[in-house]
């Protein structure tokens, strides 16, 4: 403890005996720090950057000055900064941008650091389909992608793909370690009916008595491939009993999707050699259709007649109640109104429809297509309208009938008589049955029937009226 006391006691003497230059050496280093102070502070000029010290740039980044602000004894001096050293965003590593002001004998320098790094991930082009529909089982196919990556490039073959709890993951990371990711839900469903083909035509015909044979099917599905096998036919054909018999065709996959199809099976009398259907369009008309039934009735033959709702309505009844068919033509024969629309065909043909069967109580379900099946004045007012109706109208249990022989009374209005004969007795023929287009409001065709009936008896022919078993007689449709 003594010893101690002693200790303390030197240390005091000391510091008193040398107070004098602890003294001067504190005033020193305070001039001295002082001094560089107000070197740093005073003296020399300052510079402000805007901005941090130290910026990261992504590869190919465009580096944008900052800014920077500099003054000297409270005077702004940004002015007479002088700013050195490029940063190539292009290549990775380190750059250096220093700033200096110089004002007299003093000088200020200040840096910035730049660091070009590649922080961007790769992008991973897919489908943008979030969901993968998969049939049940399937196993899971990877869809098409590319990897590309703004410094490495293409990394595709990079790309690790794999499923994990019903996910799709697609990954990839560049040398920088930026990782991208898609992630895919796997759904296991099958929602898509198979697909069900008829072969031949969804309207076929057979003749009575000849017997039907079956066209034929096959049925595909996404998930269960050919399944032609699975495909159930309900519905019959008797053909011996004319009409229109309706088969179904239908077919289902394992996940229960079905599809099905109709086809209609038109069974009517096959057309006679040597018969010859006198038909007229565009009637009744007063002073030519009352003559034509007289002569009909004079010769006892049965005509069709393809009516309008022009002219007066006893001629209709006149002409139902003498044995002859009412067929329907249309009820304005205005071509722009008639073939506007699907809707707007079928509304015509009921108007007229409605006349008949207001008048002679029959619903007429055969008809002729103003212009026929093969008119292509129809393209004007509704491209393709015909191909559609061709069909519809068997669809709604009409049958429709065109011609094989034409009279030509329609040609111009000062056709002959001589003229319709001619034309009418040449384009008969023995080996087929003949369908003669002609028109109850014109007078050659008049004047002319006669003489056709009197040509068609003397050579064998054979004259008959259109029933709803009369087979078909139609053109090539042209629109």
């Amino acid at each position: 403890m003594d010893k101690i006391k002693k200790g303390f006691s030197s240390i005091g003497k000391f510091f008193v005996k040398h107070k004098i230059v602890f003294v001067v050496i504190s005033i020193l280093l305070v001039m001295v720090l002082g001094g560089f102070m107000a070197y740093n502070y005073l003296l020399l000029p300052r510079i402000e950057l805007k901005g941090s010290k130290k910026i990261t740039l992504d590869y190919k980044e465009e580096y944008i000055e900052k800014g920077y602000s500099a003054n000297y004894f409270d005077k702004d001096v940004t002015d007479d900064v002088k700013v050195k050293g490029k940063v190539n965003s292009e290549k990775l590593g380190e750059y250096e941008v220093t700033y200096t002001v110089k004002k007299g004998p003093f000088k200020k320098k200040v840096v910035r650091t730049v660091e070009v790094v590649d922080k961007s991930a790769p992008v991973i082009t897919i489908s943008e389909e979030k969901r993968i529909v998969m049939c049940p089982n399937a196993e899971f196919k990877k869809e098409e992608y590319t990897a590309l990556d703004n410094y490495d490039g293409d990394v595709t073959s990079k790309v690790e793909v794999e499923v994990v709890d019903n996910k799709a993951i697609y990954k990839v990371t560049d040398k920088a370690g930026n990782t991208a990711k898609v992630e895919k839900e796997l759904v296991y469903e099958d929602k898509v009916a198979p697909v069900l083909t008829l072969n031949g035509s969804d309207i076929t015909y057979a003749f009575l008595n000849e017997g039907y044979s079956e066209r034929g099917y096959s049925a595909a599905d996404n998930c269960g491939g050919d399944i032609t096998s699975k495909v159930k036919v309900t519905g019959t054909v008797n053909t011996s009993v004319a009409g229109t018999y309706t088969l179904k065709y239908e077919v289902s996959d394992d996940s229960g999707n079905t599809v099905s199809k109709e086809r209609r099976v038109i069974v009517s009398q096959r057309g006679q050699n040597g018969v010859v259907y006198l038909t007229f369009d565009d009637g009744p008309k007063e002073g030519t259709t009352n003559i034509i039934l007289d002569i009909l009735k004079a010769e006892g033959v049965k005509a069709t007649f393809f009516v309008t709702n022009s002219g007066p309505d006893y001629l209709i009844k006149r002409m139902h109640d003498e044995g002859h068919t009412v067929a329907l033509h249309t009820a304005s024969h205005n071509y722009a109104t008639v073939y506007a629309s699907v809707d707007a065909y079928f509304n015509d043909l009921y108007s007229v429809g409605s006349r008949v069967k207001r008048i002679t109580g029959v619903d007429s379900k055969i008809i002729r297509f103003p212009g026929g099946s093969s008119n292509t004045i129809s393209r004007r007012y509704c491209a393709g309208i015909m191909s559609t109706l061709t069909k519809e109208v068997l669809n709604r249990g009409y049958k429709y009938y065109d011609w094989n022989v034409s009279s030509g009374d329609a040609d111009s209005n000062s056709i002959t008589s001589t003229y319709v004969y001619n034309n009418v007795v040449n384009g008969i023929r023995k080996n087929r049955s003949n369908v003669v287009l002609m028109h109850d409001i014109k007078a050659a065709t008049r004047d002319a029937l006669k003489s056709i009936i009197q040509y068609g008896k003397d050579n064998g022919y054979s004259f008959e009226k259109i029933t709803i078993d009369t087979e078909m007689v139609t053109q090539r449709v042209n629109n």
